[in-house]
């Protein structure tokens, strides 16, 4: 093969249409950006991981549950060696006297020199160590800016003041989004023993922190008493751990990163090789003059894949450093998900990943089209019937269509780590634009079929154009279909979670809980919230308890049975039971018979959950001994119920009759609804004044935290989709763009027998709002589907749409595809057809 000929002869031919060719490019830059800005950012990431693990724990070793260390576990944590510090969790109230409000806050008791790695970001600087000794507190820096605090005031937490001797700035481990729920204050134990807080049946979590050195193997000590532990429901994290479980949080959204990558990178290489097949088919005159001169069709291939592979490998590297620059923007935009700052350096690694699967896939995408550079016809230089390209089929073309599948199947094995995971995402993808290309030629077929003949003039040329030789159907509802769906299927799911959310707090749904109450405040409390002229909607009492024997084996005993089928989750529990004489509306009994009362010396008949009574294998007339703080009570399955989780009230997996447990050692939760914020920071106040011990949940205050967290998280899924839309877009410009080229000759055509220019542009709006509408329709029509088994089999959501943002996607895609092809148009009908032949095709 004559190589300077192929290249002299590929520059000249190029020079002409050179600003065409880099427009047919230019779709692959934005899918080269994403891969590489993601691909960095993820490197960096992980990166990070491995070096902040440490200091986000903490402590070599962590134990941790919602019970203290008994005996048993004591002894075998005895082994470690190195320093210890222990931390006391709960939920509570805490007033503010200096504005007269009161706040839902996290409290944390640690006693030692915790965190033994990283250290509490703290103003001043040196409260994070002096707090302990001096009997102060921390408070978050963003509750104390809410409530204009300052370093000095005052708080009372369970009645007892407590003076704030710093600004929490950065909670130990903590993410932003999450925070913002209950703002964390850290205390000493002594403090919290004054509160008087942790009672029985409190909810409280315990950790206990270990620096045992690198000497110690804590994986190893972990893996001989991980079981002992788990018996106990307590829980050990090493550093080791810690870093899986941060690889383990991040790779959703790695891989959900990396697929906006894909999808862009596969519109850019659906746009290139839109643009191939179209720039090939302007240059068959000119390859049919080549072949006349004796040339072979390999080598009018290479003129032409010369021209192409070269403009690409140009765009991949565009894309590589425009790619570079994004990554910058990434760990600002989840900055609130992050528990670290990531560090952001350059990875040459991503950039090169980058430009290696964009050539390749590039170049396979491109190659299709310039096949048929083989095949042109030199007869079509004589007579204008000749097809285009010679018959027969192309076996190079059906190898380079497997080449395809097996570089995308490569990529998603790299992605995912797995080389299931990479096939079925790569049968899922083959799956999508098989059924947006089978639905554009069911389009095609259908305006052919069903075409209105004796319509007007100016409708059915603009419809026959979407049959017509060279048309854009297929393309644009491959394209700008996937995009569609994309920005669709995230409007849905967005409004279908802030719809689920915003329900909870509607019609006469409670918004207030309050726990934590005393067995003699019961009554005050009633009534104080009588005085507020609010509903006692519930007021159960609540016993703490946890299973000690079932279906006449101990817990020991079913833990050392290996044909235990019970879940562990169940087994180890510490139960919140209530009793009651009926069921509530939002229970429905679906087997056996609920029992309300039990007459001393009866057996005792209780009522499982269905889901609880599945994970523990029980039916009915299964006996369960249960553990009530120290005192042993036998029972019977009577009843299953299903309960109706939407339901803002509260729920018990297991229900008591009456006449067992009023003696037991109890608190109580009372539910209420206010009408407006005023009334329930007014009633918040009170009660936090009355009754320190007592905590209130406000519903309102919890589903304004969920909709900013929803916000945050819509906000970085419309960011990274919108690389796969942008890249939607500019598929769309360049074969609207392109398509100016192959309907030029129709319009000269036209004006030169006599159309007007108004004809012209109505026949061209026809075209391109058919084309608009078809694609948004089968984007919209796809996401349709997509949401709704993943609203009602994933997040089990009601399916209840709102029209208005779609409508809008309808209204913006068919709006731009409109607009981009009348802009094209403007020359047909703005100058005379003998001048524009002269210039475009002559």
């Amino acid at each position: 093969m004559n190589w300077p000929f192929i290249l002299k002869t590929a520059y000249r031919d190029s020079r002409k249409d050179r600003s065409k060719l880099i427009l047919f490019m230019s779709s692959i830059v934005l899918g080269i950006a994403a891969l590489v800005a993601i691909n960095s950012f993820n490197y960096n990431l992980v990166k990070d991981i491995d070096e902040q693990a440490k200091s986000l724990l903490g402590a070599d070793i962590v134990i941790s549950g919602n019970h203290p260390m008994t005996e048993q576990i004591a002894a075998l944590t005895d082994t470690i060696p190195g320093d210890r510090a222990s931390e006391v969790e709960l939920f509570t109230m805490a007033y503010l006297p200096k504005t007269d409000d009161s706040q839902f806050v996290r409290i944390k008791a640690i006693e030692g020199a915790f965190p033994f790695y990283g250290v509490l970001k703290t103003e001043p600087a040196d409260a994070g160590t002096q707090y302990q000794s001096r009997q102060q507190i921390l408070v978050d820096d963003g509750m104390m800016l809410q409530y204009g605090l300052e370093v000095g005031d005052s708080v009372r937490i369970g009645g007892v003041p407590m003076l704030i001797g710093g600004r929490l700035m950065s909670a130990f481990g903590s993410i932003g989004a999450g925070s913002s729920f209950a703002p964390l204050v850290y205390i000493t134990p002594d403090l919290l023993d004054q509160s008087q807080l942790v009672q029985p049946g409190s909810m409280v979590d315990y950790s206990y922190y270990y620096k045992s050195g690198d000497d110690f193997g804590a994986d190893d000590w972990e893996d001989m008493v991980r079981e002992d532990f788990r018996n106990e429901s307590m829980r050990i994290q090493t550093i080791e751990d810690q870093k899986e479980d941060l690889d383990e949080a991040f790779s959703s959204l790695n891989y959900f990163l990396n697929l906006v990558a894909l999808v862009s990178l596969l519109l850019g290489c659906i746009g290139v090789a839109s643009s191939v097949m179209i720039y090939v088919k302007n240059k068959i005159s000119s390859i049919a003059i080549f072949r006349c001169l004796g040339m072979k069709g390999s080598e009018a291939l290479m003129i032409y894949f010369v021209q192409i592979i070269l403009l690409g490998l140009i765009s991949v590297v565009i894309g590589a450093v425009m790619g570079s620059t994004i990554q910058m923007l990434l760990p600002v935009i989840l900055r609130d998900f992050l528990p670290y700052a990531v560090e952001m350096d350059l990875s040459w690694r991503a950039i090169g990943e980058g430009i290696v699967i964009g050539a390749v896939i590039t170049s396979l995408f491109a190659l299709v089209p310039l096949m048929d550079v083989r095949r042109v016809s030199p007869l079509r230089t004589l007579r204008a019937s000749v097809d285009d390209i010679e018959g027969g089929r192309d076996y190079l073309k059906w190898l380079l269509y497997v080449l395809i599948v097996i570089a995308i199947a490569g990529f998603l094995w790299t992605l995912t780590g797995s080389v299931i995971d990479g096939a079925i995402f790569t049968v899922g993808l083959l799956i999508a634009f098989g059924v947006l290309y089978g639905v554009a030629r069911v389009i095609i077929w259908a305006v052919r079929r069903f075409f209105p003949r004796r319509s007007s003039f100016v409708l059915r040329q603009g419809l026959s154009n979407l049959y017509r030789p060279n048309n854009q159907t297929q393309t644009l509802v491959v394209a700008i279909g996937l995009g569609t769906a994309i920005l669709t299927t995230l409007f849905i799911i967005q409004g279908l979670l802030l719809q689920n959310v915003g329900s909870m707090d509607a019609g006469n749904q409670p918004n207030m809980i309050l726990f934590g109450i005393e067995r003699d405040q019961s009554e005050e409390l009633a009534e104080l919230t009588r005085e507020y002229e609010l509903p006692v909607i519930q007021q159960v009492p609540i016993v703490t308890m946890r299973l000690a024997a079932w279906q006449g084996k101990t817990k020991d005993e079913w833990f050392a049975d290996t044909t235990r089928t019970a879940s562990r989750w169940a087994i180890n529990r510490e139960a919140r039971v209530t009793f009651r004489d009926t069921l509530n509306p939002d229970e429905t009994l679906i087997k056996g018979e609920f029992t309300g009362y039990v007459e001393p010396g009866d057996s005792i008949f209780v009522s499982l959950a269905e889901r609880f009574a599945e994970a523990l294998d029980v039916d009915l007339g299964d006996e369960l001994v249960w553990n009530v703080q120290g005192a042993l009570i036998k029972t019977y399955v009577g009843s299953i119920r299903e309960i109706n989780f939407r339901s803002m009230q509260t729920r018990f997996f297991i229900l008591f009759p009456n006449g067992v447990l009023e003696r037991a050692p109890q608190f109580q939760v009372l539910v209420t609804k206010s009408p407006d914020t005023e009334t329930t920071a007014a009633y918040r106040s009170a009660v936090v004044k009355a009754f320190p011990n007592v905590s209130v949940i406000d519903l309102g205050m919890i589903l304004s935290t969920l909709n900013d967290i929803l916000s945050k998280v819509s906000y970085i899924i419309q960011f990274m989709a919108g690389f796969s839309i942008l890249t939607g877009l500019i598929v769309l410009i360049s074969s609207l763009f392109l398509s100016k080229y192959q309907r030029i000759r129709e319009s000269v055509l036209l004006r030169t027998l006599g159309a007007h220019r108004r004809q012209i542009m109505r026949i061209n709006f026809t075209e391109y709002f058919m084309l608009g509408s078809l694609s948004a329709l089968t984007g919209i029509f796809i996401a349709l589907i997509g949401s709704y088994l993943l609203a009602k089999y994933q997040l089990e959501l009601d399916f209840d749409l709102r029209w208005w943002p779609i409508l809008m996607v309808y209204i913006v895609v068919v709006g731009l595809t409109v607009l981009i092809g009348l802009f094209n148009s403007r020359e047909v009908v703005q100058k005379s057809p003998l001048e524009i032949l002269r210039k475009e095709i002559g």
